[in-house]
């Protein structure tokens, strides 16, 4: 699948790689998860819907309230695998340059160079490489994540919300992410001091993915 397809551009039946029937072994020292067996129907290809879905970020500004914003602009390929959620993945690149916070001249500075650089750096990208079962509904992915040409490794915390058939016919799912960066460990340095103590901007930026992603083919077509 292309991963700058569209949701309605996809229309062939995605080749799922042969799967094992057995949940995930446990460690040593908890008891194993149960897959639920339902699960093994979303097996597939998906493409997160941006018209419904949100990838953003918050960030304390001041030290005392809340900046969120979100990134207008992405590309999505995902693969869930529910007979074994080890075997899925997942890969989003997103455009520095469509980040919005709602204020303009806010958004200017974090596109330019004291933060994302986005004419240099146009893409920022997440790539998965392992996913574990931590409850029934919840899932650990663990990816590396690259911005401004540093990678580092992330645990995206992702809780299953459902499953539905629209009016059209897609099948869509609904997930939950969040993790927690230090954007320093990115290059993303830029900071003031505040008279009384403590930055201007806080170090740590928490990511949250509210995803809707839809069936790359429906099934019967």
């Amino acid at each position: 699948m292309n991963l700058f397809s569209r949701p309605h551009a996809s229309r062939r039946t995605p080749t799922a790689p042969p799967h094992p029937t057995v949940a995930p072994a446990a460690t040593p020292t908890s008891a194993p998860v149960l897959l639920d067996p339902a699960l093994a129907a979303l097996t597939g290809e998906w493409i997160i819907d941006p018209a419904h879905s949100r990838i953003g970020f918050s960030v304390r500004h001041a030290m005392v309230t809340t900046v969120r914003g979100a990134f207008a602009e992405y590309q999505s390929r995902l693969y869930f695998d529910g007979r074994d959620p080890s075997r899925s993945r997942a890969e989003i690149v997103l455009s520095t340059g469509s980040v919005d916070t709602g204020v303009e001249q806010r958004d200017a500075h974090l596109v330019g160079r004291d933060f994302l650089d986005a004419a240099t750096h146009p893409r920022m990208r997440f790539r998965s490489s392992a996913v574990r079962l931590k409850s029934p509904d919840v899932y650990v992915m663990t990816g590396d994540l690259t911005i401004k040409n540093t990678t580092r490794p992330v645990d995206l915390e992702l809780t299953y919300i459902g499953k539905v058939t629209d009016p059209f016919g897609y099948e869509r799912v609904g997930f939950d992410g969040t993790t927690t960066i230090n954007r320093m460990d990115w290059g993303l340095s830029y900071n003031s001091r505040l008279a009384e103590g403590g930055a201007m901007v806080s170090e740590t930026v928490r990511l949250q993915f509210d995803i809707a992603a839809i069936r790359a083919t429906p099934n019967g077509s």
